[in-house]
């Protein structure tokens, strides 16, 4: 894990609250066993994609069965150090996206997430925290895509304006405002 913890170290937070994360992170979680497996009950890694259109005016989402709510792709890092390719691995699965490019190198966010007690497969998984980091990617929307219906019951690109409708997770909607927020200001430098 030096590798993964160094590229922690070196991300420069964009917000307050993704500075004490990693402060959290650096000072304490770190030290904790199975953070890249789910055999640590409280926190471990996931890693998600933040994908934009040309315009950065869209996002691709899937509507998440179990949140009931449009969100970003990711998963659990289930061993993977590499998280790089967990995000792009989900992306993949949960979209059927072929073609798309990262548009920056290293971690574009970082953050400790809360994760609800919820089922999943008729077993209960009570809450805890994902150690997510996300990367940030960029595709065109005319590509075929396909959902992952054991996880997903729709995938699609959605309006950056319609967000705060179509993702009933009020606590995440912060997450992806800050998102498009960074993107916004990567495209405009």
């Amino acid at each position: 894990m030096k590798k993964l913890i160094k590229e922690i170290k070196d991300y420069q937070p964009f917000t307050s609250q993704e500075a004490a994360d990693k402060k959290i992170f650096l000072e304490r979680l770190q030290f904790q066993d199975h953070l890249l497996t789910r055999e640590n009950p409280e926190y471990h890694f996931s890693s998600s994609a933040w994908v934009v259109n040309p315009t950065y005016d869209k996002v691709l989402m899937v509507y998440h069965n179990i949140y009931q709510s449009y969100s970003w792709t990711g998963g659990h890092a289930d061993g993977c150090e590499d998280l790089l390719q967990v995000a792009q691995k989900e992306l993949e699965e949960e979209t059927g996206l072929k073609e798309y490019r990262l548009i920056y190198e290293g971690l574009f966010a970082f953050d400790i997430l809360p994760v609800n007690a919820h089922y999943k497969n008729g077993q209960f998984v009570k809450a805890h925290h994902h150690i997510n980091t996300t990367y940030l990617f960029m595709a065109e929307e005319n590509q075929t895509l396909r959902i992952k219906e054991d996880e997903n019951s729709d995938v699609k690109w959605l309006a950056v304006s319609d967000i705060d409708q179509l993702v009933a997770e009020a606590e995440m909607r912060p997450y992806y405002h800050k998102m498009m927020e960074k993107a916004l200001l990567l495209k405009n430098s």
